[in-house]
């Protein structure tokens, strides 16, 4: 039979294939529509701060300081935002009682600036500080979160509840207070490596209670608190408890009180040496630790006292004065060592 061109049957050949590359399409468009690729923001107020929730693998930036006055303080962490709980932490579980969250995994980096004011007044939940949690491949770096207000429950830390990423060249001063695992700057360091920080401020809770670190099980090091630290179990002044985790190269030198397994530097250490660390047995008002050696407040200030343990440290004229070859700075006999990178 003669094919003619052009009839009913080619033409509903032609319509059906149309209609099937259309379909194609509008699949793929949905597909892009609903699975955005995660953005790498420039963050400049509070609402581009709380968008990285919405970008948990992006790369960000910090480009300014963040304070009271900023774009999006009174909607998202000031004392009324969010009925009165202020901020939502980055990366943060489902509801109490649940194991389940989503971790930042991206790359933060607060190339120096500071985050003031934040408040966060949650006393029933965990997981609560600036950031809720991080994954291994989370990293956090040159941030200062300064002036903070924190309340939570368990897994509580003024820049980070729980980590399993890297945190280095970050400090925190303020008021963090919960009940377990409880860290001026980071509640739980669950794997991952605490490095070059530092904890000024006060810290409360009941159980595992640290300047730095309410419980240790990864690696801190180079870090230190002048931190007030307050606690009943497991209190120590840079870190509650440890549990086949490391400590190095790191002091504590604020006020710990509590009822039992307290020190000057670790209130407990189940598993894990802590090499060349000191506490001060005046200011800490504590005579003991599980791990670290005690000094009076004099050997504190002293530079033959770390330089004798080979910290990569040197003496500076006065604290404006910074050398930046050295992890460490120190006015000897005025000063204790402060990392040579801080404001």
């Amino acid at each position: 039979m003669k094919t003619i061109s052009g009839s009913r049957r080619d033409h509903h050949l032609i319509g059906l294939g149309i209609f099937l590359i259309n379909i194609a399409l509008i699949a793929g468009m949905a597909g892009c529509f609903y699975t955005p690729p995660s953005q790498n923001l420039e963050i400049r107020t509070w609402y581009d701060l709380d968008a990285v929730r919405d970008n948990l693998a992006g790369n960000h930036t910090v480009m300014n300081d963040l304070d009271s006055t900023t774009a999006g303080y009174e909607e998202l962490a000031s004392p009324t935002a969010n009925g009165g709980k202020g901020w939502q932490p980055i990366g943060f579980p489902t509801p109490h009682g649940s194991t389940a969250y989503e971790g930042f995994r991206g790359a933060f980096d607060g190339q120096g600036h500071r985050i003031r004011d934040l408040y966060i007044n949650r006393p029933g939940e965990r997981w609560v500080g600036l950031f809720g949690s991080t994954h291994p491949g989370g990293v956090i770096q040159d941030i200062g979160v300064m002036n903070a207000t924190v309340i939570g429950d368990e897994y509580v830390g003024g820049l980070l509840a729980v980590t399993d990423g890297p945190v280095s060249n970050c400090y925190c001063s303020g008021k963090v207070t919960g009940n377990k695992d409880v860290g001026g700057l980071v509640g739980v360091n669950n794997h991952g490596t605490v490095y070059n920080c530092y904890f000024t401020g006060s810290v409360t809770g009941v159980d595992n209670v640290g300047g730095v670190a309410g419980r240790n099980n990864g690696t801190v090091s180079d870090s230190y608190s002048t931190g007030n630290v307050t606690g009943e179990s497991h209190v120590g002044g840079l870190a509650g408890c440890q549990s086949v985790a490391i400590i190095s190269n790191s002091y504590s030198a604020g006020s710990v009180t509590g009822s039992s397994s307290v020190g000057g530097l670790v209130g407990t250490n189940y598993v894990g040496p802590v090499a060349n660390s000191f506490w001060d047995t005046e200011t800490t008002g504590q005579v003991a630790s599980d791990g670290g050696t005690g000094k009076g407040t004099a050997e504190m200030k002293s530079m033959a006292t770390f330089s004798g343990v080979a910290w990569n440290i040197t003496a500076v004229a006065d604290p404006g004065t910074r050398n930046l070859s050295y992890i460490w700075n120190i006015v000897d006999g005025v000063t204790y060592p402060f990392l040579s990178w801080q404001a």
